[in-house]
Parts: C-alpha cells; sequence; structure tokens
C-alpha cells in the first residue's frame, strides 16, 4: 500500500471528533458502557474543553462505539439477563493504534507554539 494511502486510511478510522477520547478512556481497561460517557466527560471538562466546544452525548457516544467496532478497535461484551451491563476494551488492533498515535501527539506538543506563530496567534499565558 502507498504511503499516502496508509496516512488517508488512518485518518478515515480517526474520523470523529471522539474517537481518540473513546481509545483514550478504554485504555485503561474493560469498560462499562453506562461509565464511558461522564468519564470522558470528565476529562474534557478537567483540561478545559481544549478539544471540544460541547460534552460528549450519547448519541454521538454509541455512534463513535458502533464506528469503532466496524473498524475492529474495540470489542463488546454483553452480560445475559435483562439488567446486563455492556463493556467495552481495546482490541489488539486498538492498542496498536493508541501506540501509533503517541508520537503524533508528541509532535503536536513539540509544534503547538510554532504553528501559531506562524499563523499570528499567541499562546495562552
Amino acid at each position: 500500500m502507498p504511503y499516502r494511502q496508509a496516512v488517508e486510511d488512518v485518518m478515515a478510522v480517526l474520523r470523529g471528533q471522539w474517537t481518540v477520547a473513546v481509545l483514550a478512556a478504554l485504555a485503561l481497561g474493560e469498560t462499562r458502557r453506562k461509565d464511558l460517557l461522564p468519564a470522558i466527560n470528565a476529562v474534557d471538562e478537567r483540561v478545559g474543553r481544549v478539544s471540544h466546544a460541547r460534552p460528549l452525548t450519547d448519541r454521538v457516544l454509541e455512534d463513535t462505539l458502533r464506528r469503532m467496532q466496524e473498524d475492529g478497535l474495540i470489542g463488546k461484551r454483553a452480560e445475559p439477563g435483562p439488567f446486563g451491563a455492556t463493556w467495552y476494551s481495546l482490541t489488539p488492533t486498538g492498542y496498536s493504534l493508541l501506540s501509533a498515535l503517541r508520537p503524533l501527539a508528541e509532535w503536536a506538543q513539540e509544534n503547538r507554539y510554532s504553528r501559531r506563530r506562524q499563523s499570528g496567534d499567541r499562546p495562552a499565558s
């Protein structure tokens, strides 16, 4: 596969503004569905909603989880019974993607201010 196509493929997998947040939340281990939404929103609130203008909604989370399952990034386990919990966890592919994102995040941190200067923005003090 050509390099450009590979980059475009991974960008397609990362589509949606909440995919990375879900990857990060599940990096800590298998998590109940009902705990994901508050956990992700708590992190966003703690860092001052830098990446997202509004909190994650239940509908958007459900769409994100479904898409990530289709892409093979996460697995779903449902407990039997009418009150059984649904659990999500990263697959080996999901862990691999999360590891591959680390150098990209480091690049973004290292180049954050130089990109702002080039665009005329000033860093927050």
